[in-house]
């Protein structure tokens, strides 16, 4: 997979904080792809589909979060619609990462291309 990030630490906190997107080519201009939102602290990967043309990506699928409500530990489930446009290139992904459905992201994003995702990096 090819990994792109804008993820950094923050100095005074130590929150975890970006965005990064693990690309692998399947075939006939399809991609899969995980995109990994951190807020303060390591996340999953989301697994979205999409499709690549002369450099293009166009990503969405639905993400969806499984949480404990406290202190009565009851489940919510929780889908948010997620869409990423942009412009791949050997070195950089520039484009637009959207989030709706209780969590409200649409931001341009310019991820750089790094070796591996944060929670693996040696």
């Amino acid at each position: 997979m090819r990994i792109y990030s804008n993820a950094w630490i923050d100095k005074e906190t130590g929150d975890l904080n970006g965005f990064e997107l693990a690309i692998k080519d399947t075939g006939e201009d399809k991609i899969d792809s995980l995109l990994y939102v951190y807020e303060g602290t390591l996340a999953e990967g989301i697994p979205l589909a999409g499709g690549l043309s002369n450099g293009s990506v166009e990503i969405k699928g639905d993400w969806v979060e499984h949480l404990i409500q406290y202190p009565d530990k009851k489940e919510i489930i929780q889908t948010h619609a997620v869409k990423i446009n942009g412009t791949l290139k050997p070195a950089s992904f520039n484009g637009r990462i959207s989030i709706k459905d209780n969590i409200d992201v649409d931001t341009e994003v310019r991820l750089r291309r790094v070796r591996h995702i944060w929670a693996c990096k040696p």
